[in-house]
């Protein structure tokens, strides 16, 4: 079976239509769970102290706001390469909602920053590279908004999303590449490290992340759908007035 076949339109609809409303129910749920128990149960950090709780949301915000700048870059280049419009219509889908969780992340990231670092904002290399990765972000939006020919438009955005790529992977690996010269901390979450915080904020912390990432699946299926939808109305319509 190859993967391709969900980019027929019509069999990506069939399987969105069946998976969105167990991850839509996994999300809340988890994001329910996982930042009420952050946020009211767990015990104040003993360094950072409240501010810390802050964590839950943006930790996996700034996940989602870089991943899903990745997604939109794979997403572009299938849809460059083997002209598969529902990779284009799912790279303009994620737009959106990775726009918002970067701006959730700069603002999080900002409200944690003024008690720990005594500042609002530094111009940090991974804090630069993130706002300069939501500016391409708010770039590709308006460029599939600005062309009328839904192509073309899929076209020019891809490669301005690809040229934004750099500042995703500086925003992903910047604490290493700039090791000693950020006052951003490491990431929170590793996978070379057996454990990287307290169960006591783990636990929570990654059930936070997993009603995230669940909500953002459905919210991205649920967007993706709704292009489709629309992309076959503007389909119908043409042809209603060519006959």
């Amino acid at each position: 079976m190859s993967i391709w076949r969900y980019a027929n339109p019509a069999e990506f609809m069939r399987v969105s239509g069946a998976v969105t409303p167990f991850l839509t129910v996994l999300g809340l749920a988890a994001l329910v769970i996982g930042v009420g128990w952050g946020l009211f149960f767990t015990p104040t950090h003993y360094e950072q102290g409240e501010s810390a709780r802050i964590i839950y949301i943006h930790v996996p915000s700034a996940m989602l706001a870089i991943n899903t700048y990745f997604l939109m870059a794979v997403a572009s280049i299938i849809g460059l390469v083997r002209r598969h419009h529902v990779s284009f219509l799912i790279a303009k889908s994620a737009a959106p909602i990775g726009a918002a969780f970067t701006a959730l992340a700069l603002i999080t990231g900002a409200l944690w920053g003024a008690p720990t670092w005594g500042t609002w904002w530094v111009w940090d290399p991974k804090l630069t590279s993130v706002l300069i990765m939501f500016f391409f972000y708010i770039g590709y939006i308006g460029l599939w908004g600005a062309i009328e020919d839904p192509d073309k438009a899929g076209d020019l955005s891809a490669v301005l999303c690809l040229v934004g790529v750099v500042f995703a992977i500086m925003s992903r690996y910047a604490v290493e590449i700039f090791d000693g010269r950020t006052l951003h901390q490491p990431a929170s979450l590793s996978l070379d490290e057996e454990e990287n915080v307290s169960n006591v904020y783990y636990i929570p912390l990654l059930i936070s992340i997993v009603g995230f990432y669940g909500a953002f699946l459905s919210l991205l299926l649920i967007r993706t759908r709704t292009e489709i939808r629309e992309r076959r109305l503007r389909a119908m319509a043409m042809r209603a007035a060519r006959s």
